[in-house]
């Protein structure tokens, strides 16, 4: 343990200390996502049989075998996560003088660290698609705080505020959505826009699917009913055409302001995002893919909310 008896060595072990958090949060995500997809998502077997199918016939004993294994890493990376977390606090706030920009994210770090905890008591079996919303939602936003206290305060000017806060609501408000395709089974309800239009003007009640605390619905054959949540797969993609607009002007924001690695950073990152999008449309839903868009999306809420 190093001498923390001034504020800076404090500030520094802090920032590495959040450092291997944000790592280690990202970790929790990736194999939170694996296990889930692995389950009824993309991954599951047989496919597409099984696709949000949580009544079909158990997977392949290879499936079954690296999704245990994802568990029991998933307990053991977010226990260590929690007790990391709590150490944060308590080296902002045990001496003075306290650190308080970096107590205030550790304090929100605990708040969603203890939140998570909770919400996985009824992670599994659950099928309300709020549940996997909270936990992807709540993992991100940990590794993007994480991520932020890791870095140190920005020098620079500051963004333009109405800009940078509104790609932010718009960037968590895809992420969202994103989570409710994955949770809601949308992801097979149609392919490309004209067809999502088209499924989206023949259902009866189109919008229920918007429903977070809504089940699935399934047929008597035991298939999901991927049609009826058209709307949300036409939602997102909607919305991501806006949230591409608002992080690009960001991003030149940031290029006009001498921050001409972020900017390029989150054009890239941007980039990559909507290409892994439009593969996983046409691609039948693949594993890696699926992986891939949230680890993506992990690092652009990461370096937008670092721009705020």
């Amino acid at each position: 343990m190093p001498d923390l008896s001034s504020p800076q060595e404090r500030q520094d072990f802090v920032r590495r200390l959040a450092l291997w958090c944000s790592l280690a949060v990202l970790a929790i995500a990736t194999l939170s996502a694996f296990i889930r997809l692995s389950e009824t998502g993309p991954g599951c077997s047989p496919w597409p049989a099984c696709f949000g199918q949580p009544l079909a016939a158990p997977a392949a004993d290879a499936t079954v075998g690296a999704t245990a294994v994802a568990r029991l890493a998933h307990r053991v990376v977010a226990s260590a996560t929690l007790l990391a977390v709590v150490l944060l606090v308590a080296l902002c706030f045990s001496r003075r003088p306290w650190l308080a920009r970096e107590g205030r994210i550790a304090l929100t770090l605990l708040a969603l660290a203890l939140g998570l905890a909770v919400l996985g008591r009824f992670s599994t079996g659950a099928r309300w698609p709020a549940v996997g919303i909270g936990n992807l939602l709540g993992g991100l936003l940990m590794f993007a705080l994480c991520a932020r206290l890791a870095c140190r305060p920005n020098a620079g000017p500051a963004l333009s505020a109405p800009w940078a806060r509104a790609a932010l609501v718009l960037l968590l408000m895809q992420i969202t959505l994103g989570a409710l395709v994955s949770t809601s089974y949308a992801g097979a309800s149609c392919t490309g826009w004209a067809d999502c239009t088209a499924a989206l003007e023949q259902a009866a009640a189109p919008w229920q699917a918007l429903d977070p605390w809504r089940e699935p619905v399934f047929d008597a054959g035991l298939q999901p009913l991927h049609r009826n949540a058209a709307a949300v797969l036409w939602l997102h993609g909607a919305t991501a055409v806006l949230t591409s607009v608002l992080l690009v002007v960001l991003a030149l924001l940031a290029w006009r302001q001498g921050r001409v690695g972020a900017g390029a950073t989150l054009l890239a990152l941007l980039a990559l995002q909507v290409s892994l999008g439009w593969l996983l449309a046409g691609s039948g839903l693949g594993l890696a893919l699926a992986m891939a868009h949230n680890l993506v999306a992990a690092l652009l809420l990461a370096l937008v909310m670092r721009l705020q």
